[in-house]
């Protein structure tokens, strides 16, 4: 199962065509390998973390911490560590940038191989080129594989029984679902509509436009996760912002920073709820029906701000981005200041840590995982490039009692950084599958992951 990534570092070739001044060009540079000016966490993750979390005073630097674990894969004969009465192998291995995940009613996994829009001007100038640069270190940089791939069953050695491709040709696929015998795709800039028959191993055609998405031509967070009611009368889709906190312009952020309401009736759309930097996992909590969302915070506030979060999704509700934070906590970076939406802004419910890139979101309703885990939501922390330590890099899980968060977090899967700070793998999309084991996407490892109940085979772990 050996799956190396050795992402290429295009520095000479983007710093022939963006020249910077030679100064700059040095305090980025050691920005990059030292990450940042000096600037560290003075609070530990966990003071992120929970329906109350700390904000210290903000602590920016004229230069980003940036601390990247550079990826390089999985070496033969390791994987992650599991929690406690839990265990891990393999689902699906030598995979393209696995991102999402998506559960049909039959057990079919479908996985969104993908990744971000190849030509975006956030990717041109200088500070395209340093984004740049932070993505092929994080294994972000490779080209699109735009498909979905399709896996089913399962073998004794815990791998899936067969693959095929089930969709090719998308444009950054990401958000997944299925209404009846329509399948739905969230591209970066559309949602798409196919013909689906219960079985089928592959849908071709082009697919129907449903609506249009807030893309191009910057495009800043791409990924849109898509959600059905449920009645299967209406689509919700997350939509991140084009800029960290509004430095494109907010002639960029329409429909932006925000999940969407779609009546499949109609075809009409409207903001649901808005102020949501870069919302990505949407899920329904099973004891409530309310909707769920993860969500990352801003960034370049120093490394203990600001927390990203879950959150119940109130119609009409306003959180904040760009111009506060956690409810009224100001941003004096946007100009002009928005007082009047500030008052609106409304808390989150709870913390996942600063800078822990958390963005797969499933709530537990199965069996096959100790009982301590019904009910409750496990999240994938992608993992932080702006925080020193690093945070993230793992999937926890939050127990729930009454609809509510109900106590600290536990680590699931860890084990994803080398003892050196390397990415072995980066945590993404989570799903519980038909038998009620979770599904964890790992986009630099090429894998996605299937955790169940321990057992008593012996496994070496790093």
């Amino acid at each position: 199962m050996q799956q190396h990534l050795n992402p290429a570092i295009r520095i000479s070739r983007a710093a022939d065509r963006l020249r910077p001044a030679a100064g700059t060009l040095v305090l980025i540079l050691a920005a990059l390998s030292a990450g940042g000016c000096g600037e560290h966490a003075t609070l530990p993750e966990s003071a992120g973390i929970g329906p109350k979390p700390v904000l210290p005073p903000p602590n920016p630097t004229r230069i980003p911490t940036i601390n990247i674990a550079t990826a390089i894969g999985w070496p033969a004969g390791l994987k992650p560590v599991a929690g406690p009465g839990l265990e891990v192998r393999a689902y699906a291995t030598g995979l393209d940038h696995p991102r999402w995940l998506h559960v049909m009613p039959n057990g079919d996994v479908l996985v969104a191989e993908s990744n971000a829009p190849a030509a975006r001007e956030e990717n041109s100038g200088f500070k395209g080129w340093i984004a740049q640069h932070v993505m092929d270190r994080a294994g972000a940089g490779t080209r699109s594989a735009d498909r979905i791939t399709m896996l089913r069953g399962l073998r004794e050695d815990g791998l899936a029984a067969s693959r095929s491709v089930f969709l090719r040709d998308l444009h950054s696929p990401f958000g997944m679902a299925l209404i009846g015998r329509e399948f739905y795709v969230a591209d970066t800039d559309a949602i798409l509509r196919f013909p689906y028959t219960e079985g089928t191993t592959e849908i071709s055609g082009s697919g129907t436009r449903l609506v249009d998405l807030p893309a191009g031509p910057i495009d800043h967070h791409w990924t849109k996760d898509l959600l059905a009611s449920r009645d299967g009368s209406h689509l919700y889709v997350t939509v991140g912002s084009n800029s960290n906190v509004g430095e494109n312009g907010m002639e960029n952020e329409v429909g932006r920073a925000a999940v969407h309401e779609i009546d499949l009736a109609t075809g009409k759309m409207r903001i649901y709820a808005s102020g949501l930097r870069n919302p990505n996992g949407l899920a329904w909590e099973p004891t409530t029906g309310a909707l769920w969302v993860a969500v990352n915070e801003r960034d370049e506030l120093g490394s203990d701000l600001v927390p990203d979060y879950m959150t119940s999704v109130q119609d009409g509700a306003f959180y904040g981005w760009p111009y506060s934070y956690y409810g009224q906590h100001v941003d004096v970076r946007v100009k002009p200041p928005r007082p009047d939406l500030v008052a609106k802004a409304i808390p989150p419910d709870y913390g996942l840590g600063a800078h822990t890139a958390s963005l797969g979101l499933a709530f537990y309703d199965g069996a096959a995982l100790p009982e301590k885990y019904r009910g409750g939501v496990f999240v994938g922390q992608h993992g932080s490039w702006n925080r020193r330590p690093r945070s993230g890099y793992k999937v926890i899980f939050v127990p729930f009692a009454g609809g509510r968060p109900a106590g600290p977090p536990e680590d699931v899967l860890t084990g994803f950084l080398s003892p050196d700070g390397k990415a072995y793998g980066r945590p993404v999309g989570v799903a519980v599958d038909s038998t009620g084991a979770l599904l964890v996407a790992d986009d630099v490892g090429n894998v996605v992951w299937r955790i169940t109940k321990s057992s008593s085979d012996p496994v070496r772990q790093p």
